[in-house]
């Protein structure tokens, strides 16, 4: 049975996996904290890929005063040699006499393995403390594990009557400060933001993360013909450019240190979300937030790959103006794509609408 302890220390666990979001793809966002009657003796996270785990810093934290004590930790120790040795070997040297866990490890080379290594060697055993919580931070994780590829987020900023530009392209600014802001943090998360080449000619967006301190994600362009200016701002290493034309086409591009990436159109002469963001996954990306512009919003929930939406609504009436999305002129109101509100704020006198496809 949970106990509140379980759930008090569980949730600094939860506390310290937060701080790496964002900052160990292709790993998983883990905290972890060792206690020995009722004192919280050691704790750790996870930094980035490459590093020891939460486990083993937590470890290194409490030394000795591991034997006999419980580790808290957010996901299940994993069990197999990768870049760092099995932590589930690390805690039963260091004596430690009970584990929980908050969730079971999506990934089949871990997936109850660690939980049964550790009771095999003993151990006492519990799984499911603060588990939605535990989920929630590997969210994307289990995204790129299970479908082998991004958890893919649609963010907008709209005035009241849908549109994401004036008629000439100016969108400089629907959204508040504070709603800019909230973006600039997202950005230094996700690993990846994606734009269409409409984006790049009306805005030439820098797609970098303004906060200090912050890391810049990978910069994705959608350029089917390959027209991007050698000029763009978004160019440069850590750039991804989708396109249909060979990867040499453009030196220029290429000299920039821009990776050039051909895909064959699909029927419709699109570049095909699935294979791009497959291909993304590939790479290690465990989120990518797309940012516009209407065509690619359209295209992008068409087909379905969206796993979050984010939209800020600010409180104006353009009149007119460029649509966030443009697919025709559908004929009942039944036709329109439909999606479950999962969250509402207020952000600078905007409105933050999340939500996710279906309802």
């Amino acid at each position: 049975m949970m106990k509140n302890a379980d759930i008090t220390f569980m949730n600094e666990a939860i506390a310290l996996a937060r701080q790496a979001i964002g900052r160990t793809a292709p790993n998983p966002s883990v905290g972890a904290v060792i206690v020995k009657e009722g004192q919280v003796v050691g704790s750790g996270f996870h930094p980035k890929a490459g590093m020891p785990h939460a486990e083993v810093y937590a470890l290194e934290d409490a030394g000795d005063r591991a034997r006999g004590a419980t580790l808290y930790v957010t996901l299940e120790p994993c069990n197999h040699h990768g870049k760092t040795p099995p932590c589930t070997e690390a805690i039963i040297r260091a004596g430690i006499s009970r584990v929980v866990a908050g969730t079971l490890d999506p990934n089949t080379m871990v997936a109850g393995g660690g939980i049964g290594r550790l009771k095999e060697s003993g151990l006492l055993v519990d799984t499911g403390v603060c588990e939605a919580q535990c989920r929630d931070l590997i969210e994307w994780y289990s995204t790129w594990i299970e479908r082998k590829r991004p958890f893919v987020i649609l963010k907008a900023a709209i005035t009241l009557d849908g549109k994401i530009a004036a008629a000439t392209g100016d969108s400089q600014w629907i959204s508040s400060e504070e709603s800019r802001s909230y973006v600039q943090g997202l950005r230094n998360r996700v690993d990846g933001v994606l734009v269409g080449l409409g984006t790049v000619g009306s805005d030439d967006p820098l797609l970098t993360c303004r906060m200090e301190g912050g890391r810049d994600p990978v910069r994705v362009v959608l350029d089917p013909e390959l027209e991007i200016p050698s000029t763009a701002k978004c160019l440069g290493n850590g750039t991804v450019v989708f396109t249909h034309r060979p990867e040499d086409a453009r030196p220029d591009v290429l000299e920039k240190g821009a990776r050039v990436i051909r895909i064959q159109p699909d029927p419709s002469g699109m570049l095909p979300w699935e294979e791009m963001l497959s291909r993304l996954g590939g790479m290690g990306l465990h989120a990518v937030m797309v940012e516009g512009g209407s065509g690619v919003y359209s295209g992008l929930l068409k087909s379905g790959f969206v796993d979050r939406l984010l939209i800020f609504i600010a409180p104006k009436i353009l009149g007119g103006g460029i649509p966030v999305v443009d697919w025709g002129r559908p004929e009942r109101v039944t036709d329109a794509l439909k999606f479950l509100i999962t969250k509402t704020d207020l952000l600078g006198g905007d409105i933050l609408v999340e939500g996710i496809l279906g309802g």
